[in-house]
């Protein structure tokens, strides 16, 4: 089961920098816009020590991590939405990844230049919403012409319902993420894979010599009309208005290069790994391993609240159609037993059936 993050933000931001120090892919990266147009694509281990430390008990051939992907996206701009700048283009990559990393550019370099004047953390983060906004308003508008068509038939009816409640809501200039939609709602709009209804984090680009201006001097000439209200309601406080990491990618691409030897030997932590936990528990995820005797230890990634039988289908499809029950103990028994084995003979596994929802850190045998 793949997972992918988007990473998004304006030009010049740090995306691609990021990206390299995530993945080790070697990029393009300039001091202009539109280095990337094609985006690029890497996949990244999810740091857990728990694997480590049943690696070391079971003492296994290979030692498998669980993985999450992420997505170079190229910069968006003003206008977006309408096209500006390949806007439709790099919105529509976003629309294929199930959560959104957006980079705030936060340092001053004179030699990087920032496709809208100022350093302003907050007018960027306004202007990166407003963009995801009105293009689910676009599709939105779009969907109800097609289907108020069809209006004879009562679940259409009750779908037309649904699209105005979030098309009202996105006029406020709120999130769909902020909608209070039922399970059913959700499942009912999944097909749309608006922009807004996907989970954000933030990470603030900064130079420690020169802290970020955070006071807002945004003004807009532009009429009145839809995207200028989206723009009025979407103002944030001080400093970021949002929950977010703060770290110079600059940095942190340096450190990419140096070895976790090298890092542990002078002290020097990335805040990369907890980027990535960050991701992970974003998507509300969890991780469950199996221990191939002595030949395969590996960490899987599986939705949160699922069962044994959906976790079998992450290993193979048999695992899942041929599913009769699962033996499981939780990694922190295991590593104290020793072996799968040590822990049978204490009594520490346990016999789940097909109801049984896997729990985070769970080693699992699955019998067909």
């Amino acid at each position: 089961m793949s997972f992918s993050i988007g990473i998004v933000g304006l030009p010049n931001v740090g995306k691609s920098t990021l990206f390299k120090a995530l993945t080790k892919i070697k990029v393009d990266i300039a001091a202009y816009p539109f280095t990337t147009i094609h985006p690029n694509v890497g996949v990244v281990r999810v740091p857990d020590e728990r694997l480590d430390k049943i690696a070391q008990a079971v003492c296994p051939e290979k030692i498998t991590p669980t993985i999450i992907e992420f997505v170079d996206v190229a910069g968006l701009v003003k206008g977006a939405y309408k096209g500006e700048g390949l806007g439709n283009q790099f919105l529509a990559q976003i629309r294929n990844c199930d959560a959104i990393l957006e980079i705030v550019r936060g340092f001053e370099d004179k030699n990087i230049e920032h496709v809208m004047g100022e350093i302003n953390p907050q007018r960027d983060m306004e202007t990166i919403k407003v963009e995801l906004l009105m293009k689910d308003l676009e599709t939105l508008e779009q969907s109800l012409s097609k289907i108020e068509k069809e209006r004879q038939d009562k679940r259409i009816i009750k779908k037309i319902e649904l699209i105005k409640k979030i098309k009202d809501w996105i006029s406020q200039g709120k999130l769909i993420s902020e909608l209070n939609l039922t399970a059913k709602e959700q499942l009912e709009i999944k097909e749309y894979q608006f922009l807004t209804a996907k989970p954000i984090l933030y990470l603030l680009n900064t130079n420690p010599r020169h802290p970020p201006t955070t006071q807002s001097k945004y003004s807009t000439t532009e009429p009145p009309s839809m995207e200028a209200k989206v723009k009025k309601r979407t103002k944030t406080s001080s400093p970021l208005g949002v929950d977010y990491l703060e770290t110079n990618l600059k940095d942190e691409e340096e450190l990419s290069e140096w070895s976790r030897e090298e890092k542990n030997e002078l002290g020097i932590q990335s805040k990369l790994d907890q980027l990535i936990v960050d991701c992970y528990d974003t998507l509300d995820l969890i991780t469950f391993f199996t221990v191939a005797g002595l030949k395969e230890t590996r960490a899987w990634t599986l939705k949160n609240g699922q069962t044994t039988p959906e976790a079998g289908g992450v290993v193979h499809s048999d695992f899942q159609e041929k599913f009769i029950r699962a033996e499981v103990i939780s990694w922190q028994k295991l590593v104290e037993a020793g072996n799968w084995k040590k822990a049978k003979e204490l009594g520490q596994l346990k016999t789940v059936g097909k109801d049984y929802i896997v729990q985070d850190g769970d080693i699992i045998e699955f019998k067909i």
